[in-house]
């Protein structure tokens, strides 16, 4: 059975499905031996690009599976810790899941982020009820589009700052829990070769002091 993302890391409605009109970035934490499901409704001939990674947990692979509408499986992911998928969507609900059951032990961090391109005439109608406006253009150094041509632009090339941002606090993260994994790892190890020094050390003395013993007994 597909799960689907608990009521308690979503409010009411964010918990079924993203807002069409925005890109979307999440974390969570996928307890072990579970498969958490995410909804996106898409229009035909727009774009969804998914991209996911595993900040935390062992071994830091998830298995990952995004179905059509249609119930079709588009991509499956085994035992991976990242990956970028884009597709070509029609009208309907895409379903995106991450799987952990085959981890009986580890949870697992996880970010994802979606980045919709195409999805709607918003814009456009936006664009036209700026040319009802438009009177005497010729006197103007710079048109009315030419102008929302440079804010459009400058709306993409932040929208990319702010993803390629979110990608760079992802690495930062799955880095240092890498690091600090390490280090615990090293801090044991550590301890445990101390541990091992002074036993040997003091076998070592008891085994010196037991060769200038005289076990000879004395006559009287």
């Amino acid at each position: 059975l597909l799960g689907c993302l608990a009521l308690l890391l979503l409010p009411s409605r964010a918990a079924a499905e993203f807002s069409p009109s925005l890109d979307s970035d999440f974390t969570f934490t996928l307890p072990a031996g579970r498969r958490e499901c995410f909804y996106q409704p898409m229009r035909k001939e727009a774009s969804l690009e998914l991209e996911y990674q595993v900040l935390d947990g062992a071994g830091l692979d998830i298995d990952f599976h995004l179905m059509s509408p249609k119930g079709e499986t588009l991509v499956f992911d085994q035992r991976k810790s990242d990956g970028v998928h884009t597709v070509e969507t029609e009208d309907g609900d895409y379903m995106f899941c991450f799987d952990n059951t085959f981890s009986t032990i580890s949870e697992k961090v996880i970010f994802f982020e979606l980045i919709l391109d195409n999805m709607g005439e918003e814009g456009e109608k936006d664009q036209e009820d700026w040319k009802k406006f438009v009177t005497g253009t010729d006197l103007l150094d710079m048109k009315l589009e030419d102008i929302l041509e440079s804010i459009n632009s400058v709306k993409a090339r932040l929208s990319k700052s702010v993803q390629i941002q979110n990608l760079l606090r992802a690495f930062e993260a799955r880095d240092r829990n890498i690091q600090e994994s390490n280090f615990d790892r090293v801090n044991f190890w550590s301890m445990v070769n101390l541990g091992v020094m002074v036993v040997v050390s003091a076998v070592q003395v008891y085994m010196l002091k037991s060769l200038f013993e005289d076990k000879r007994k004395s006559r009287t």
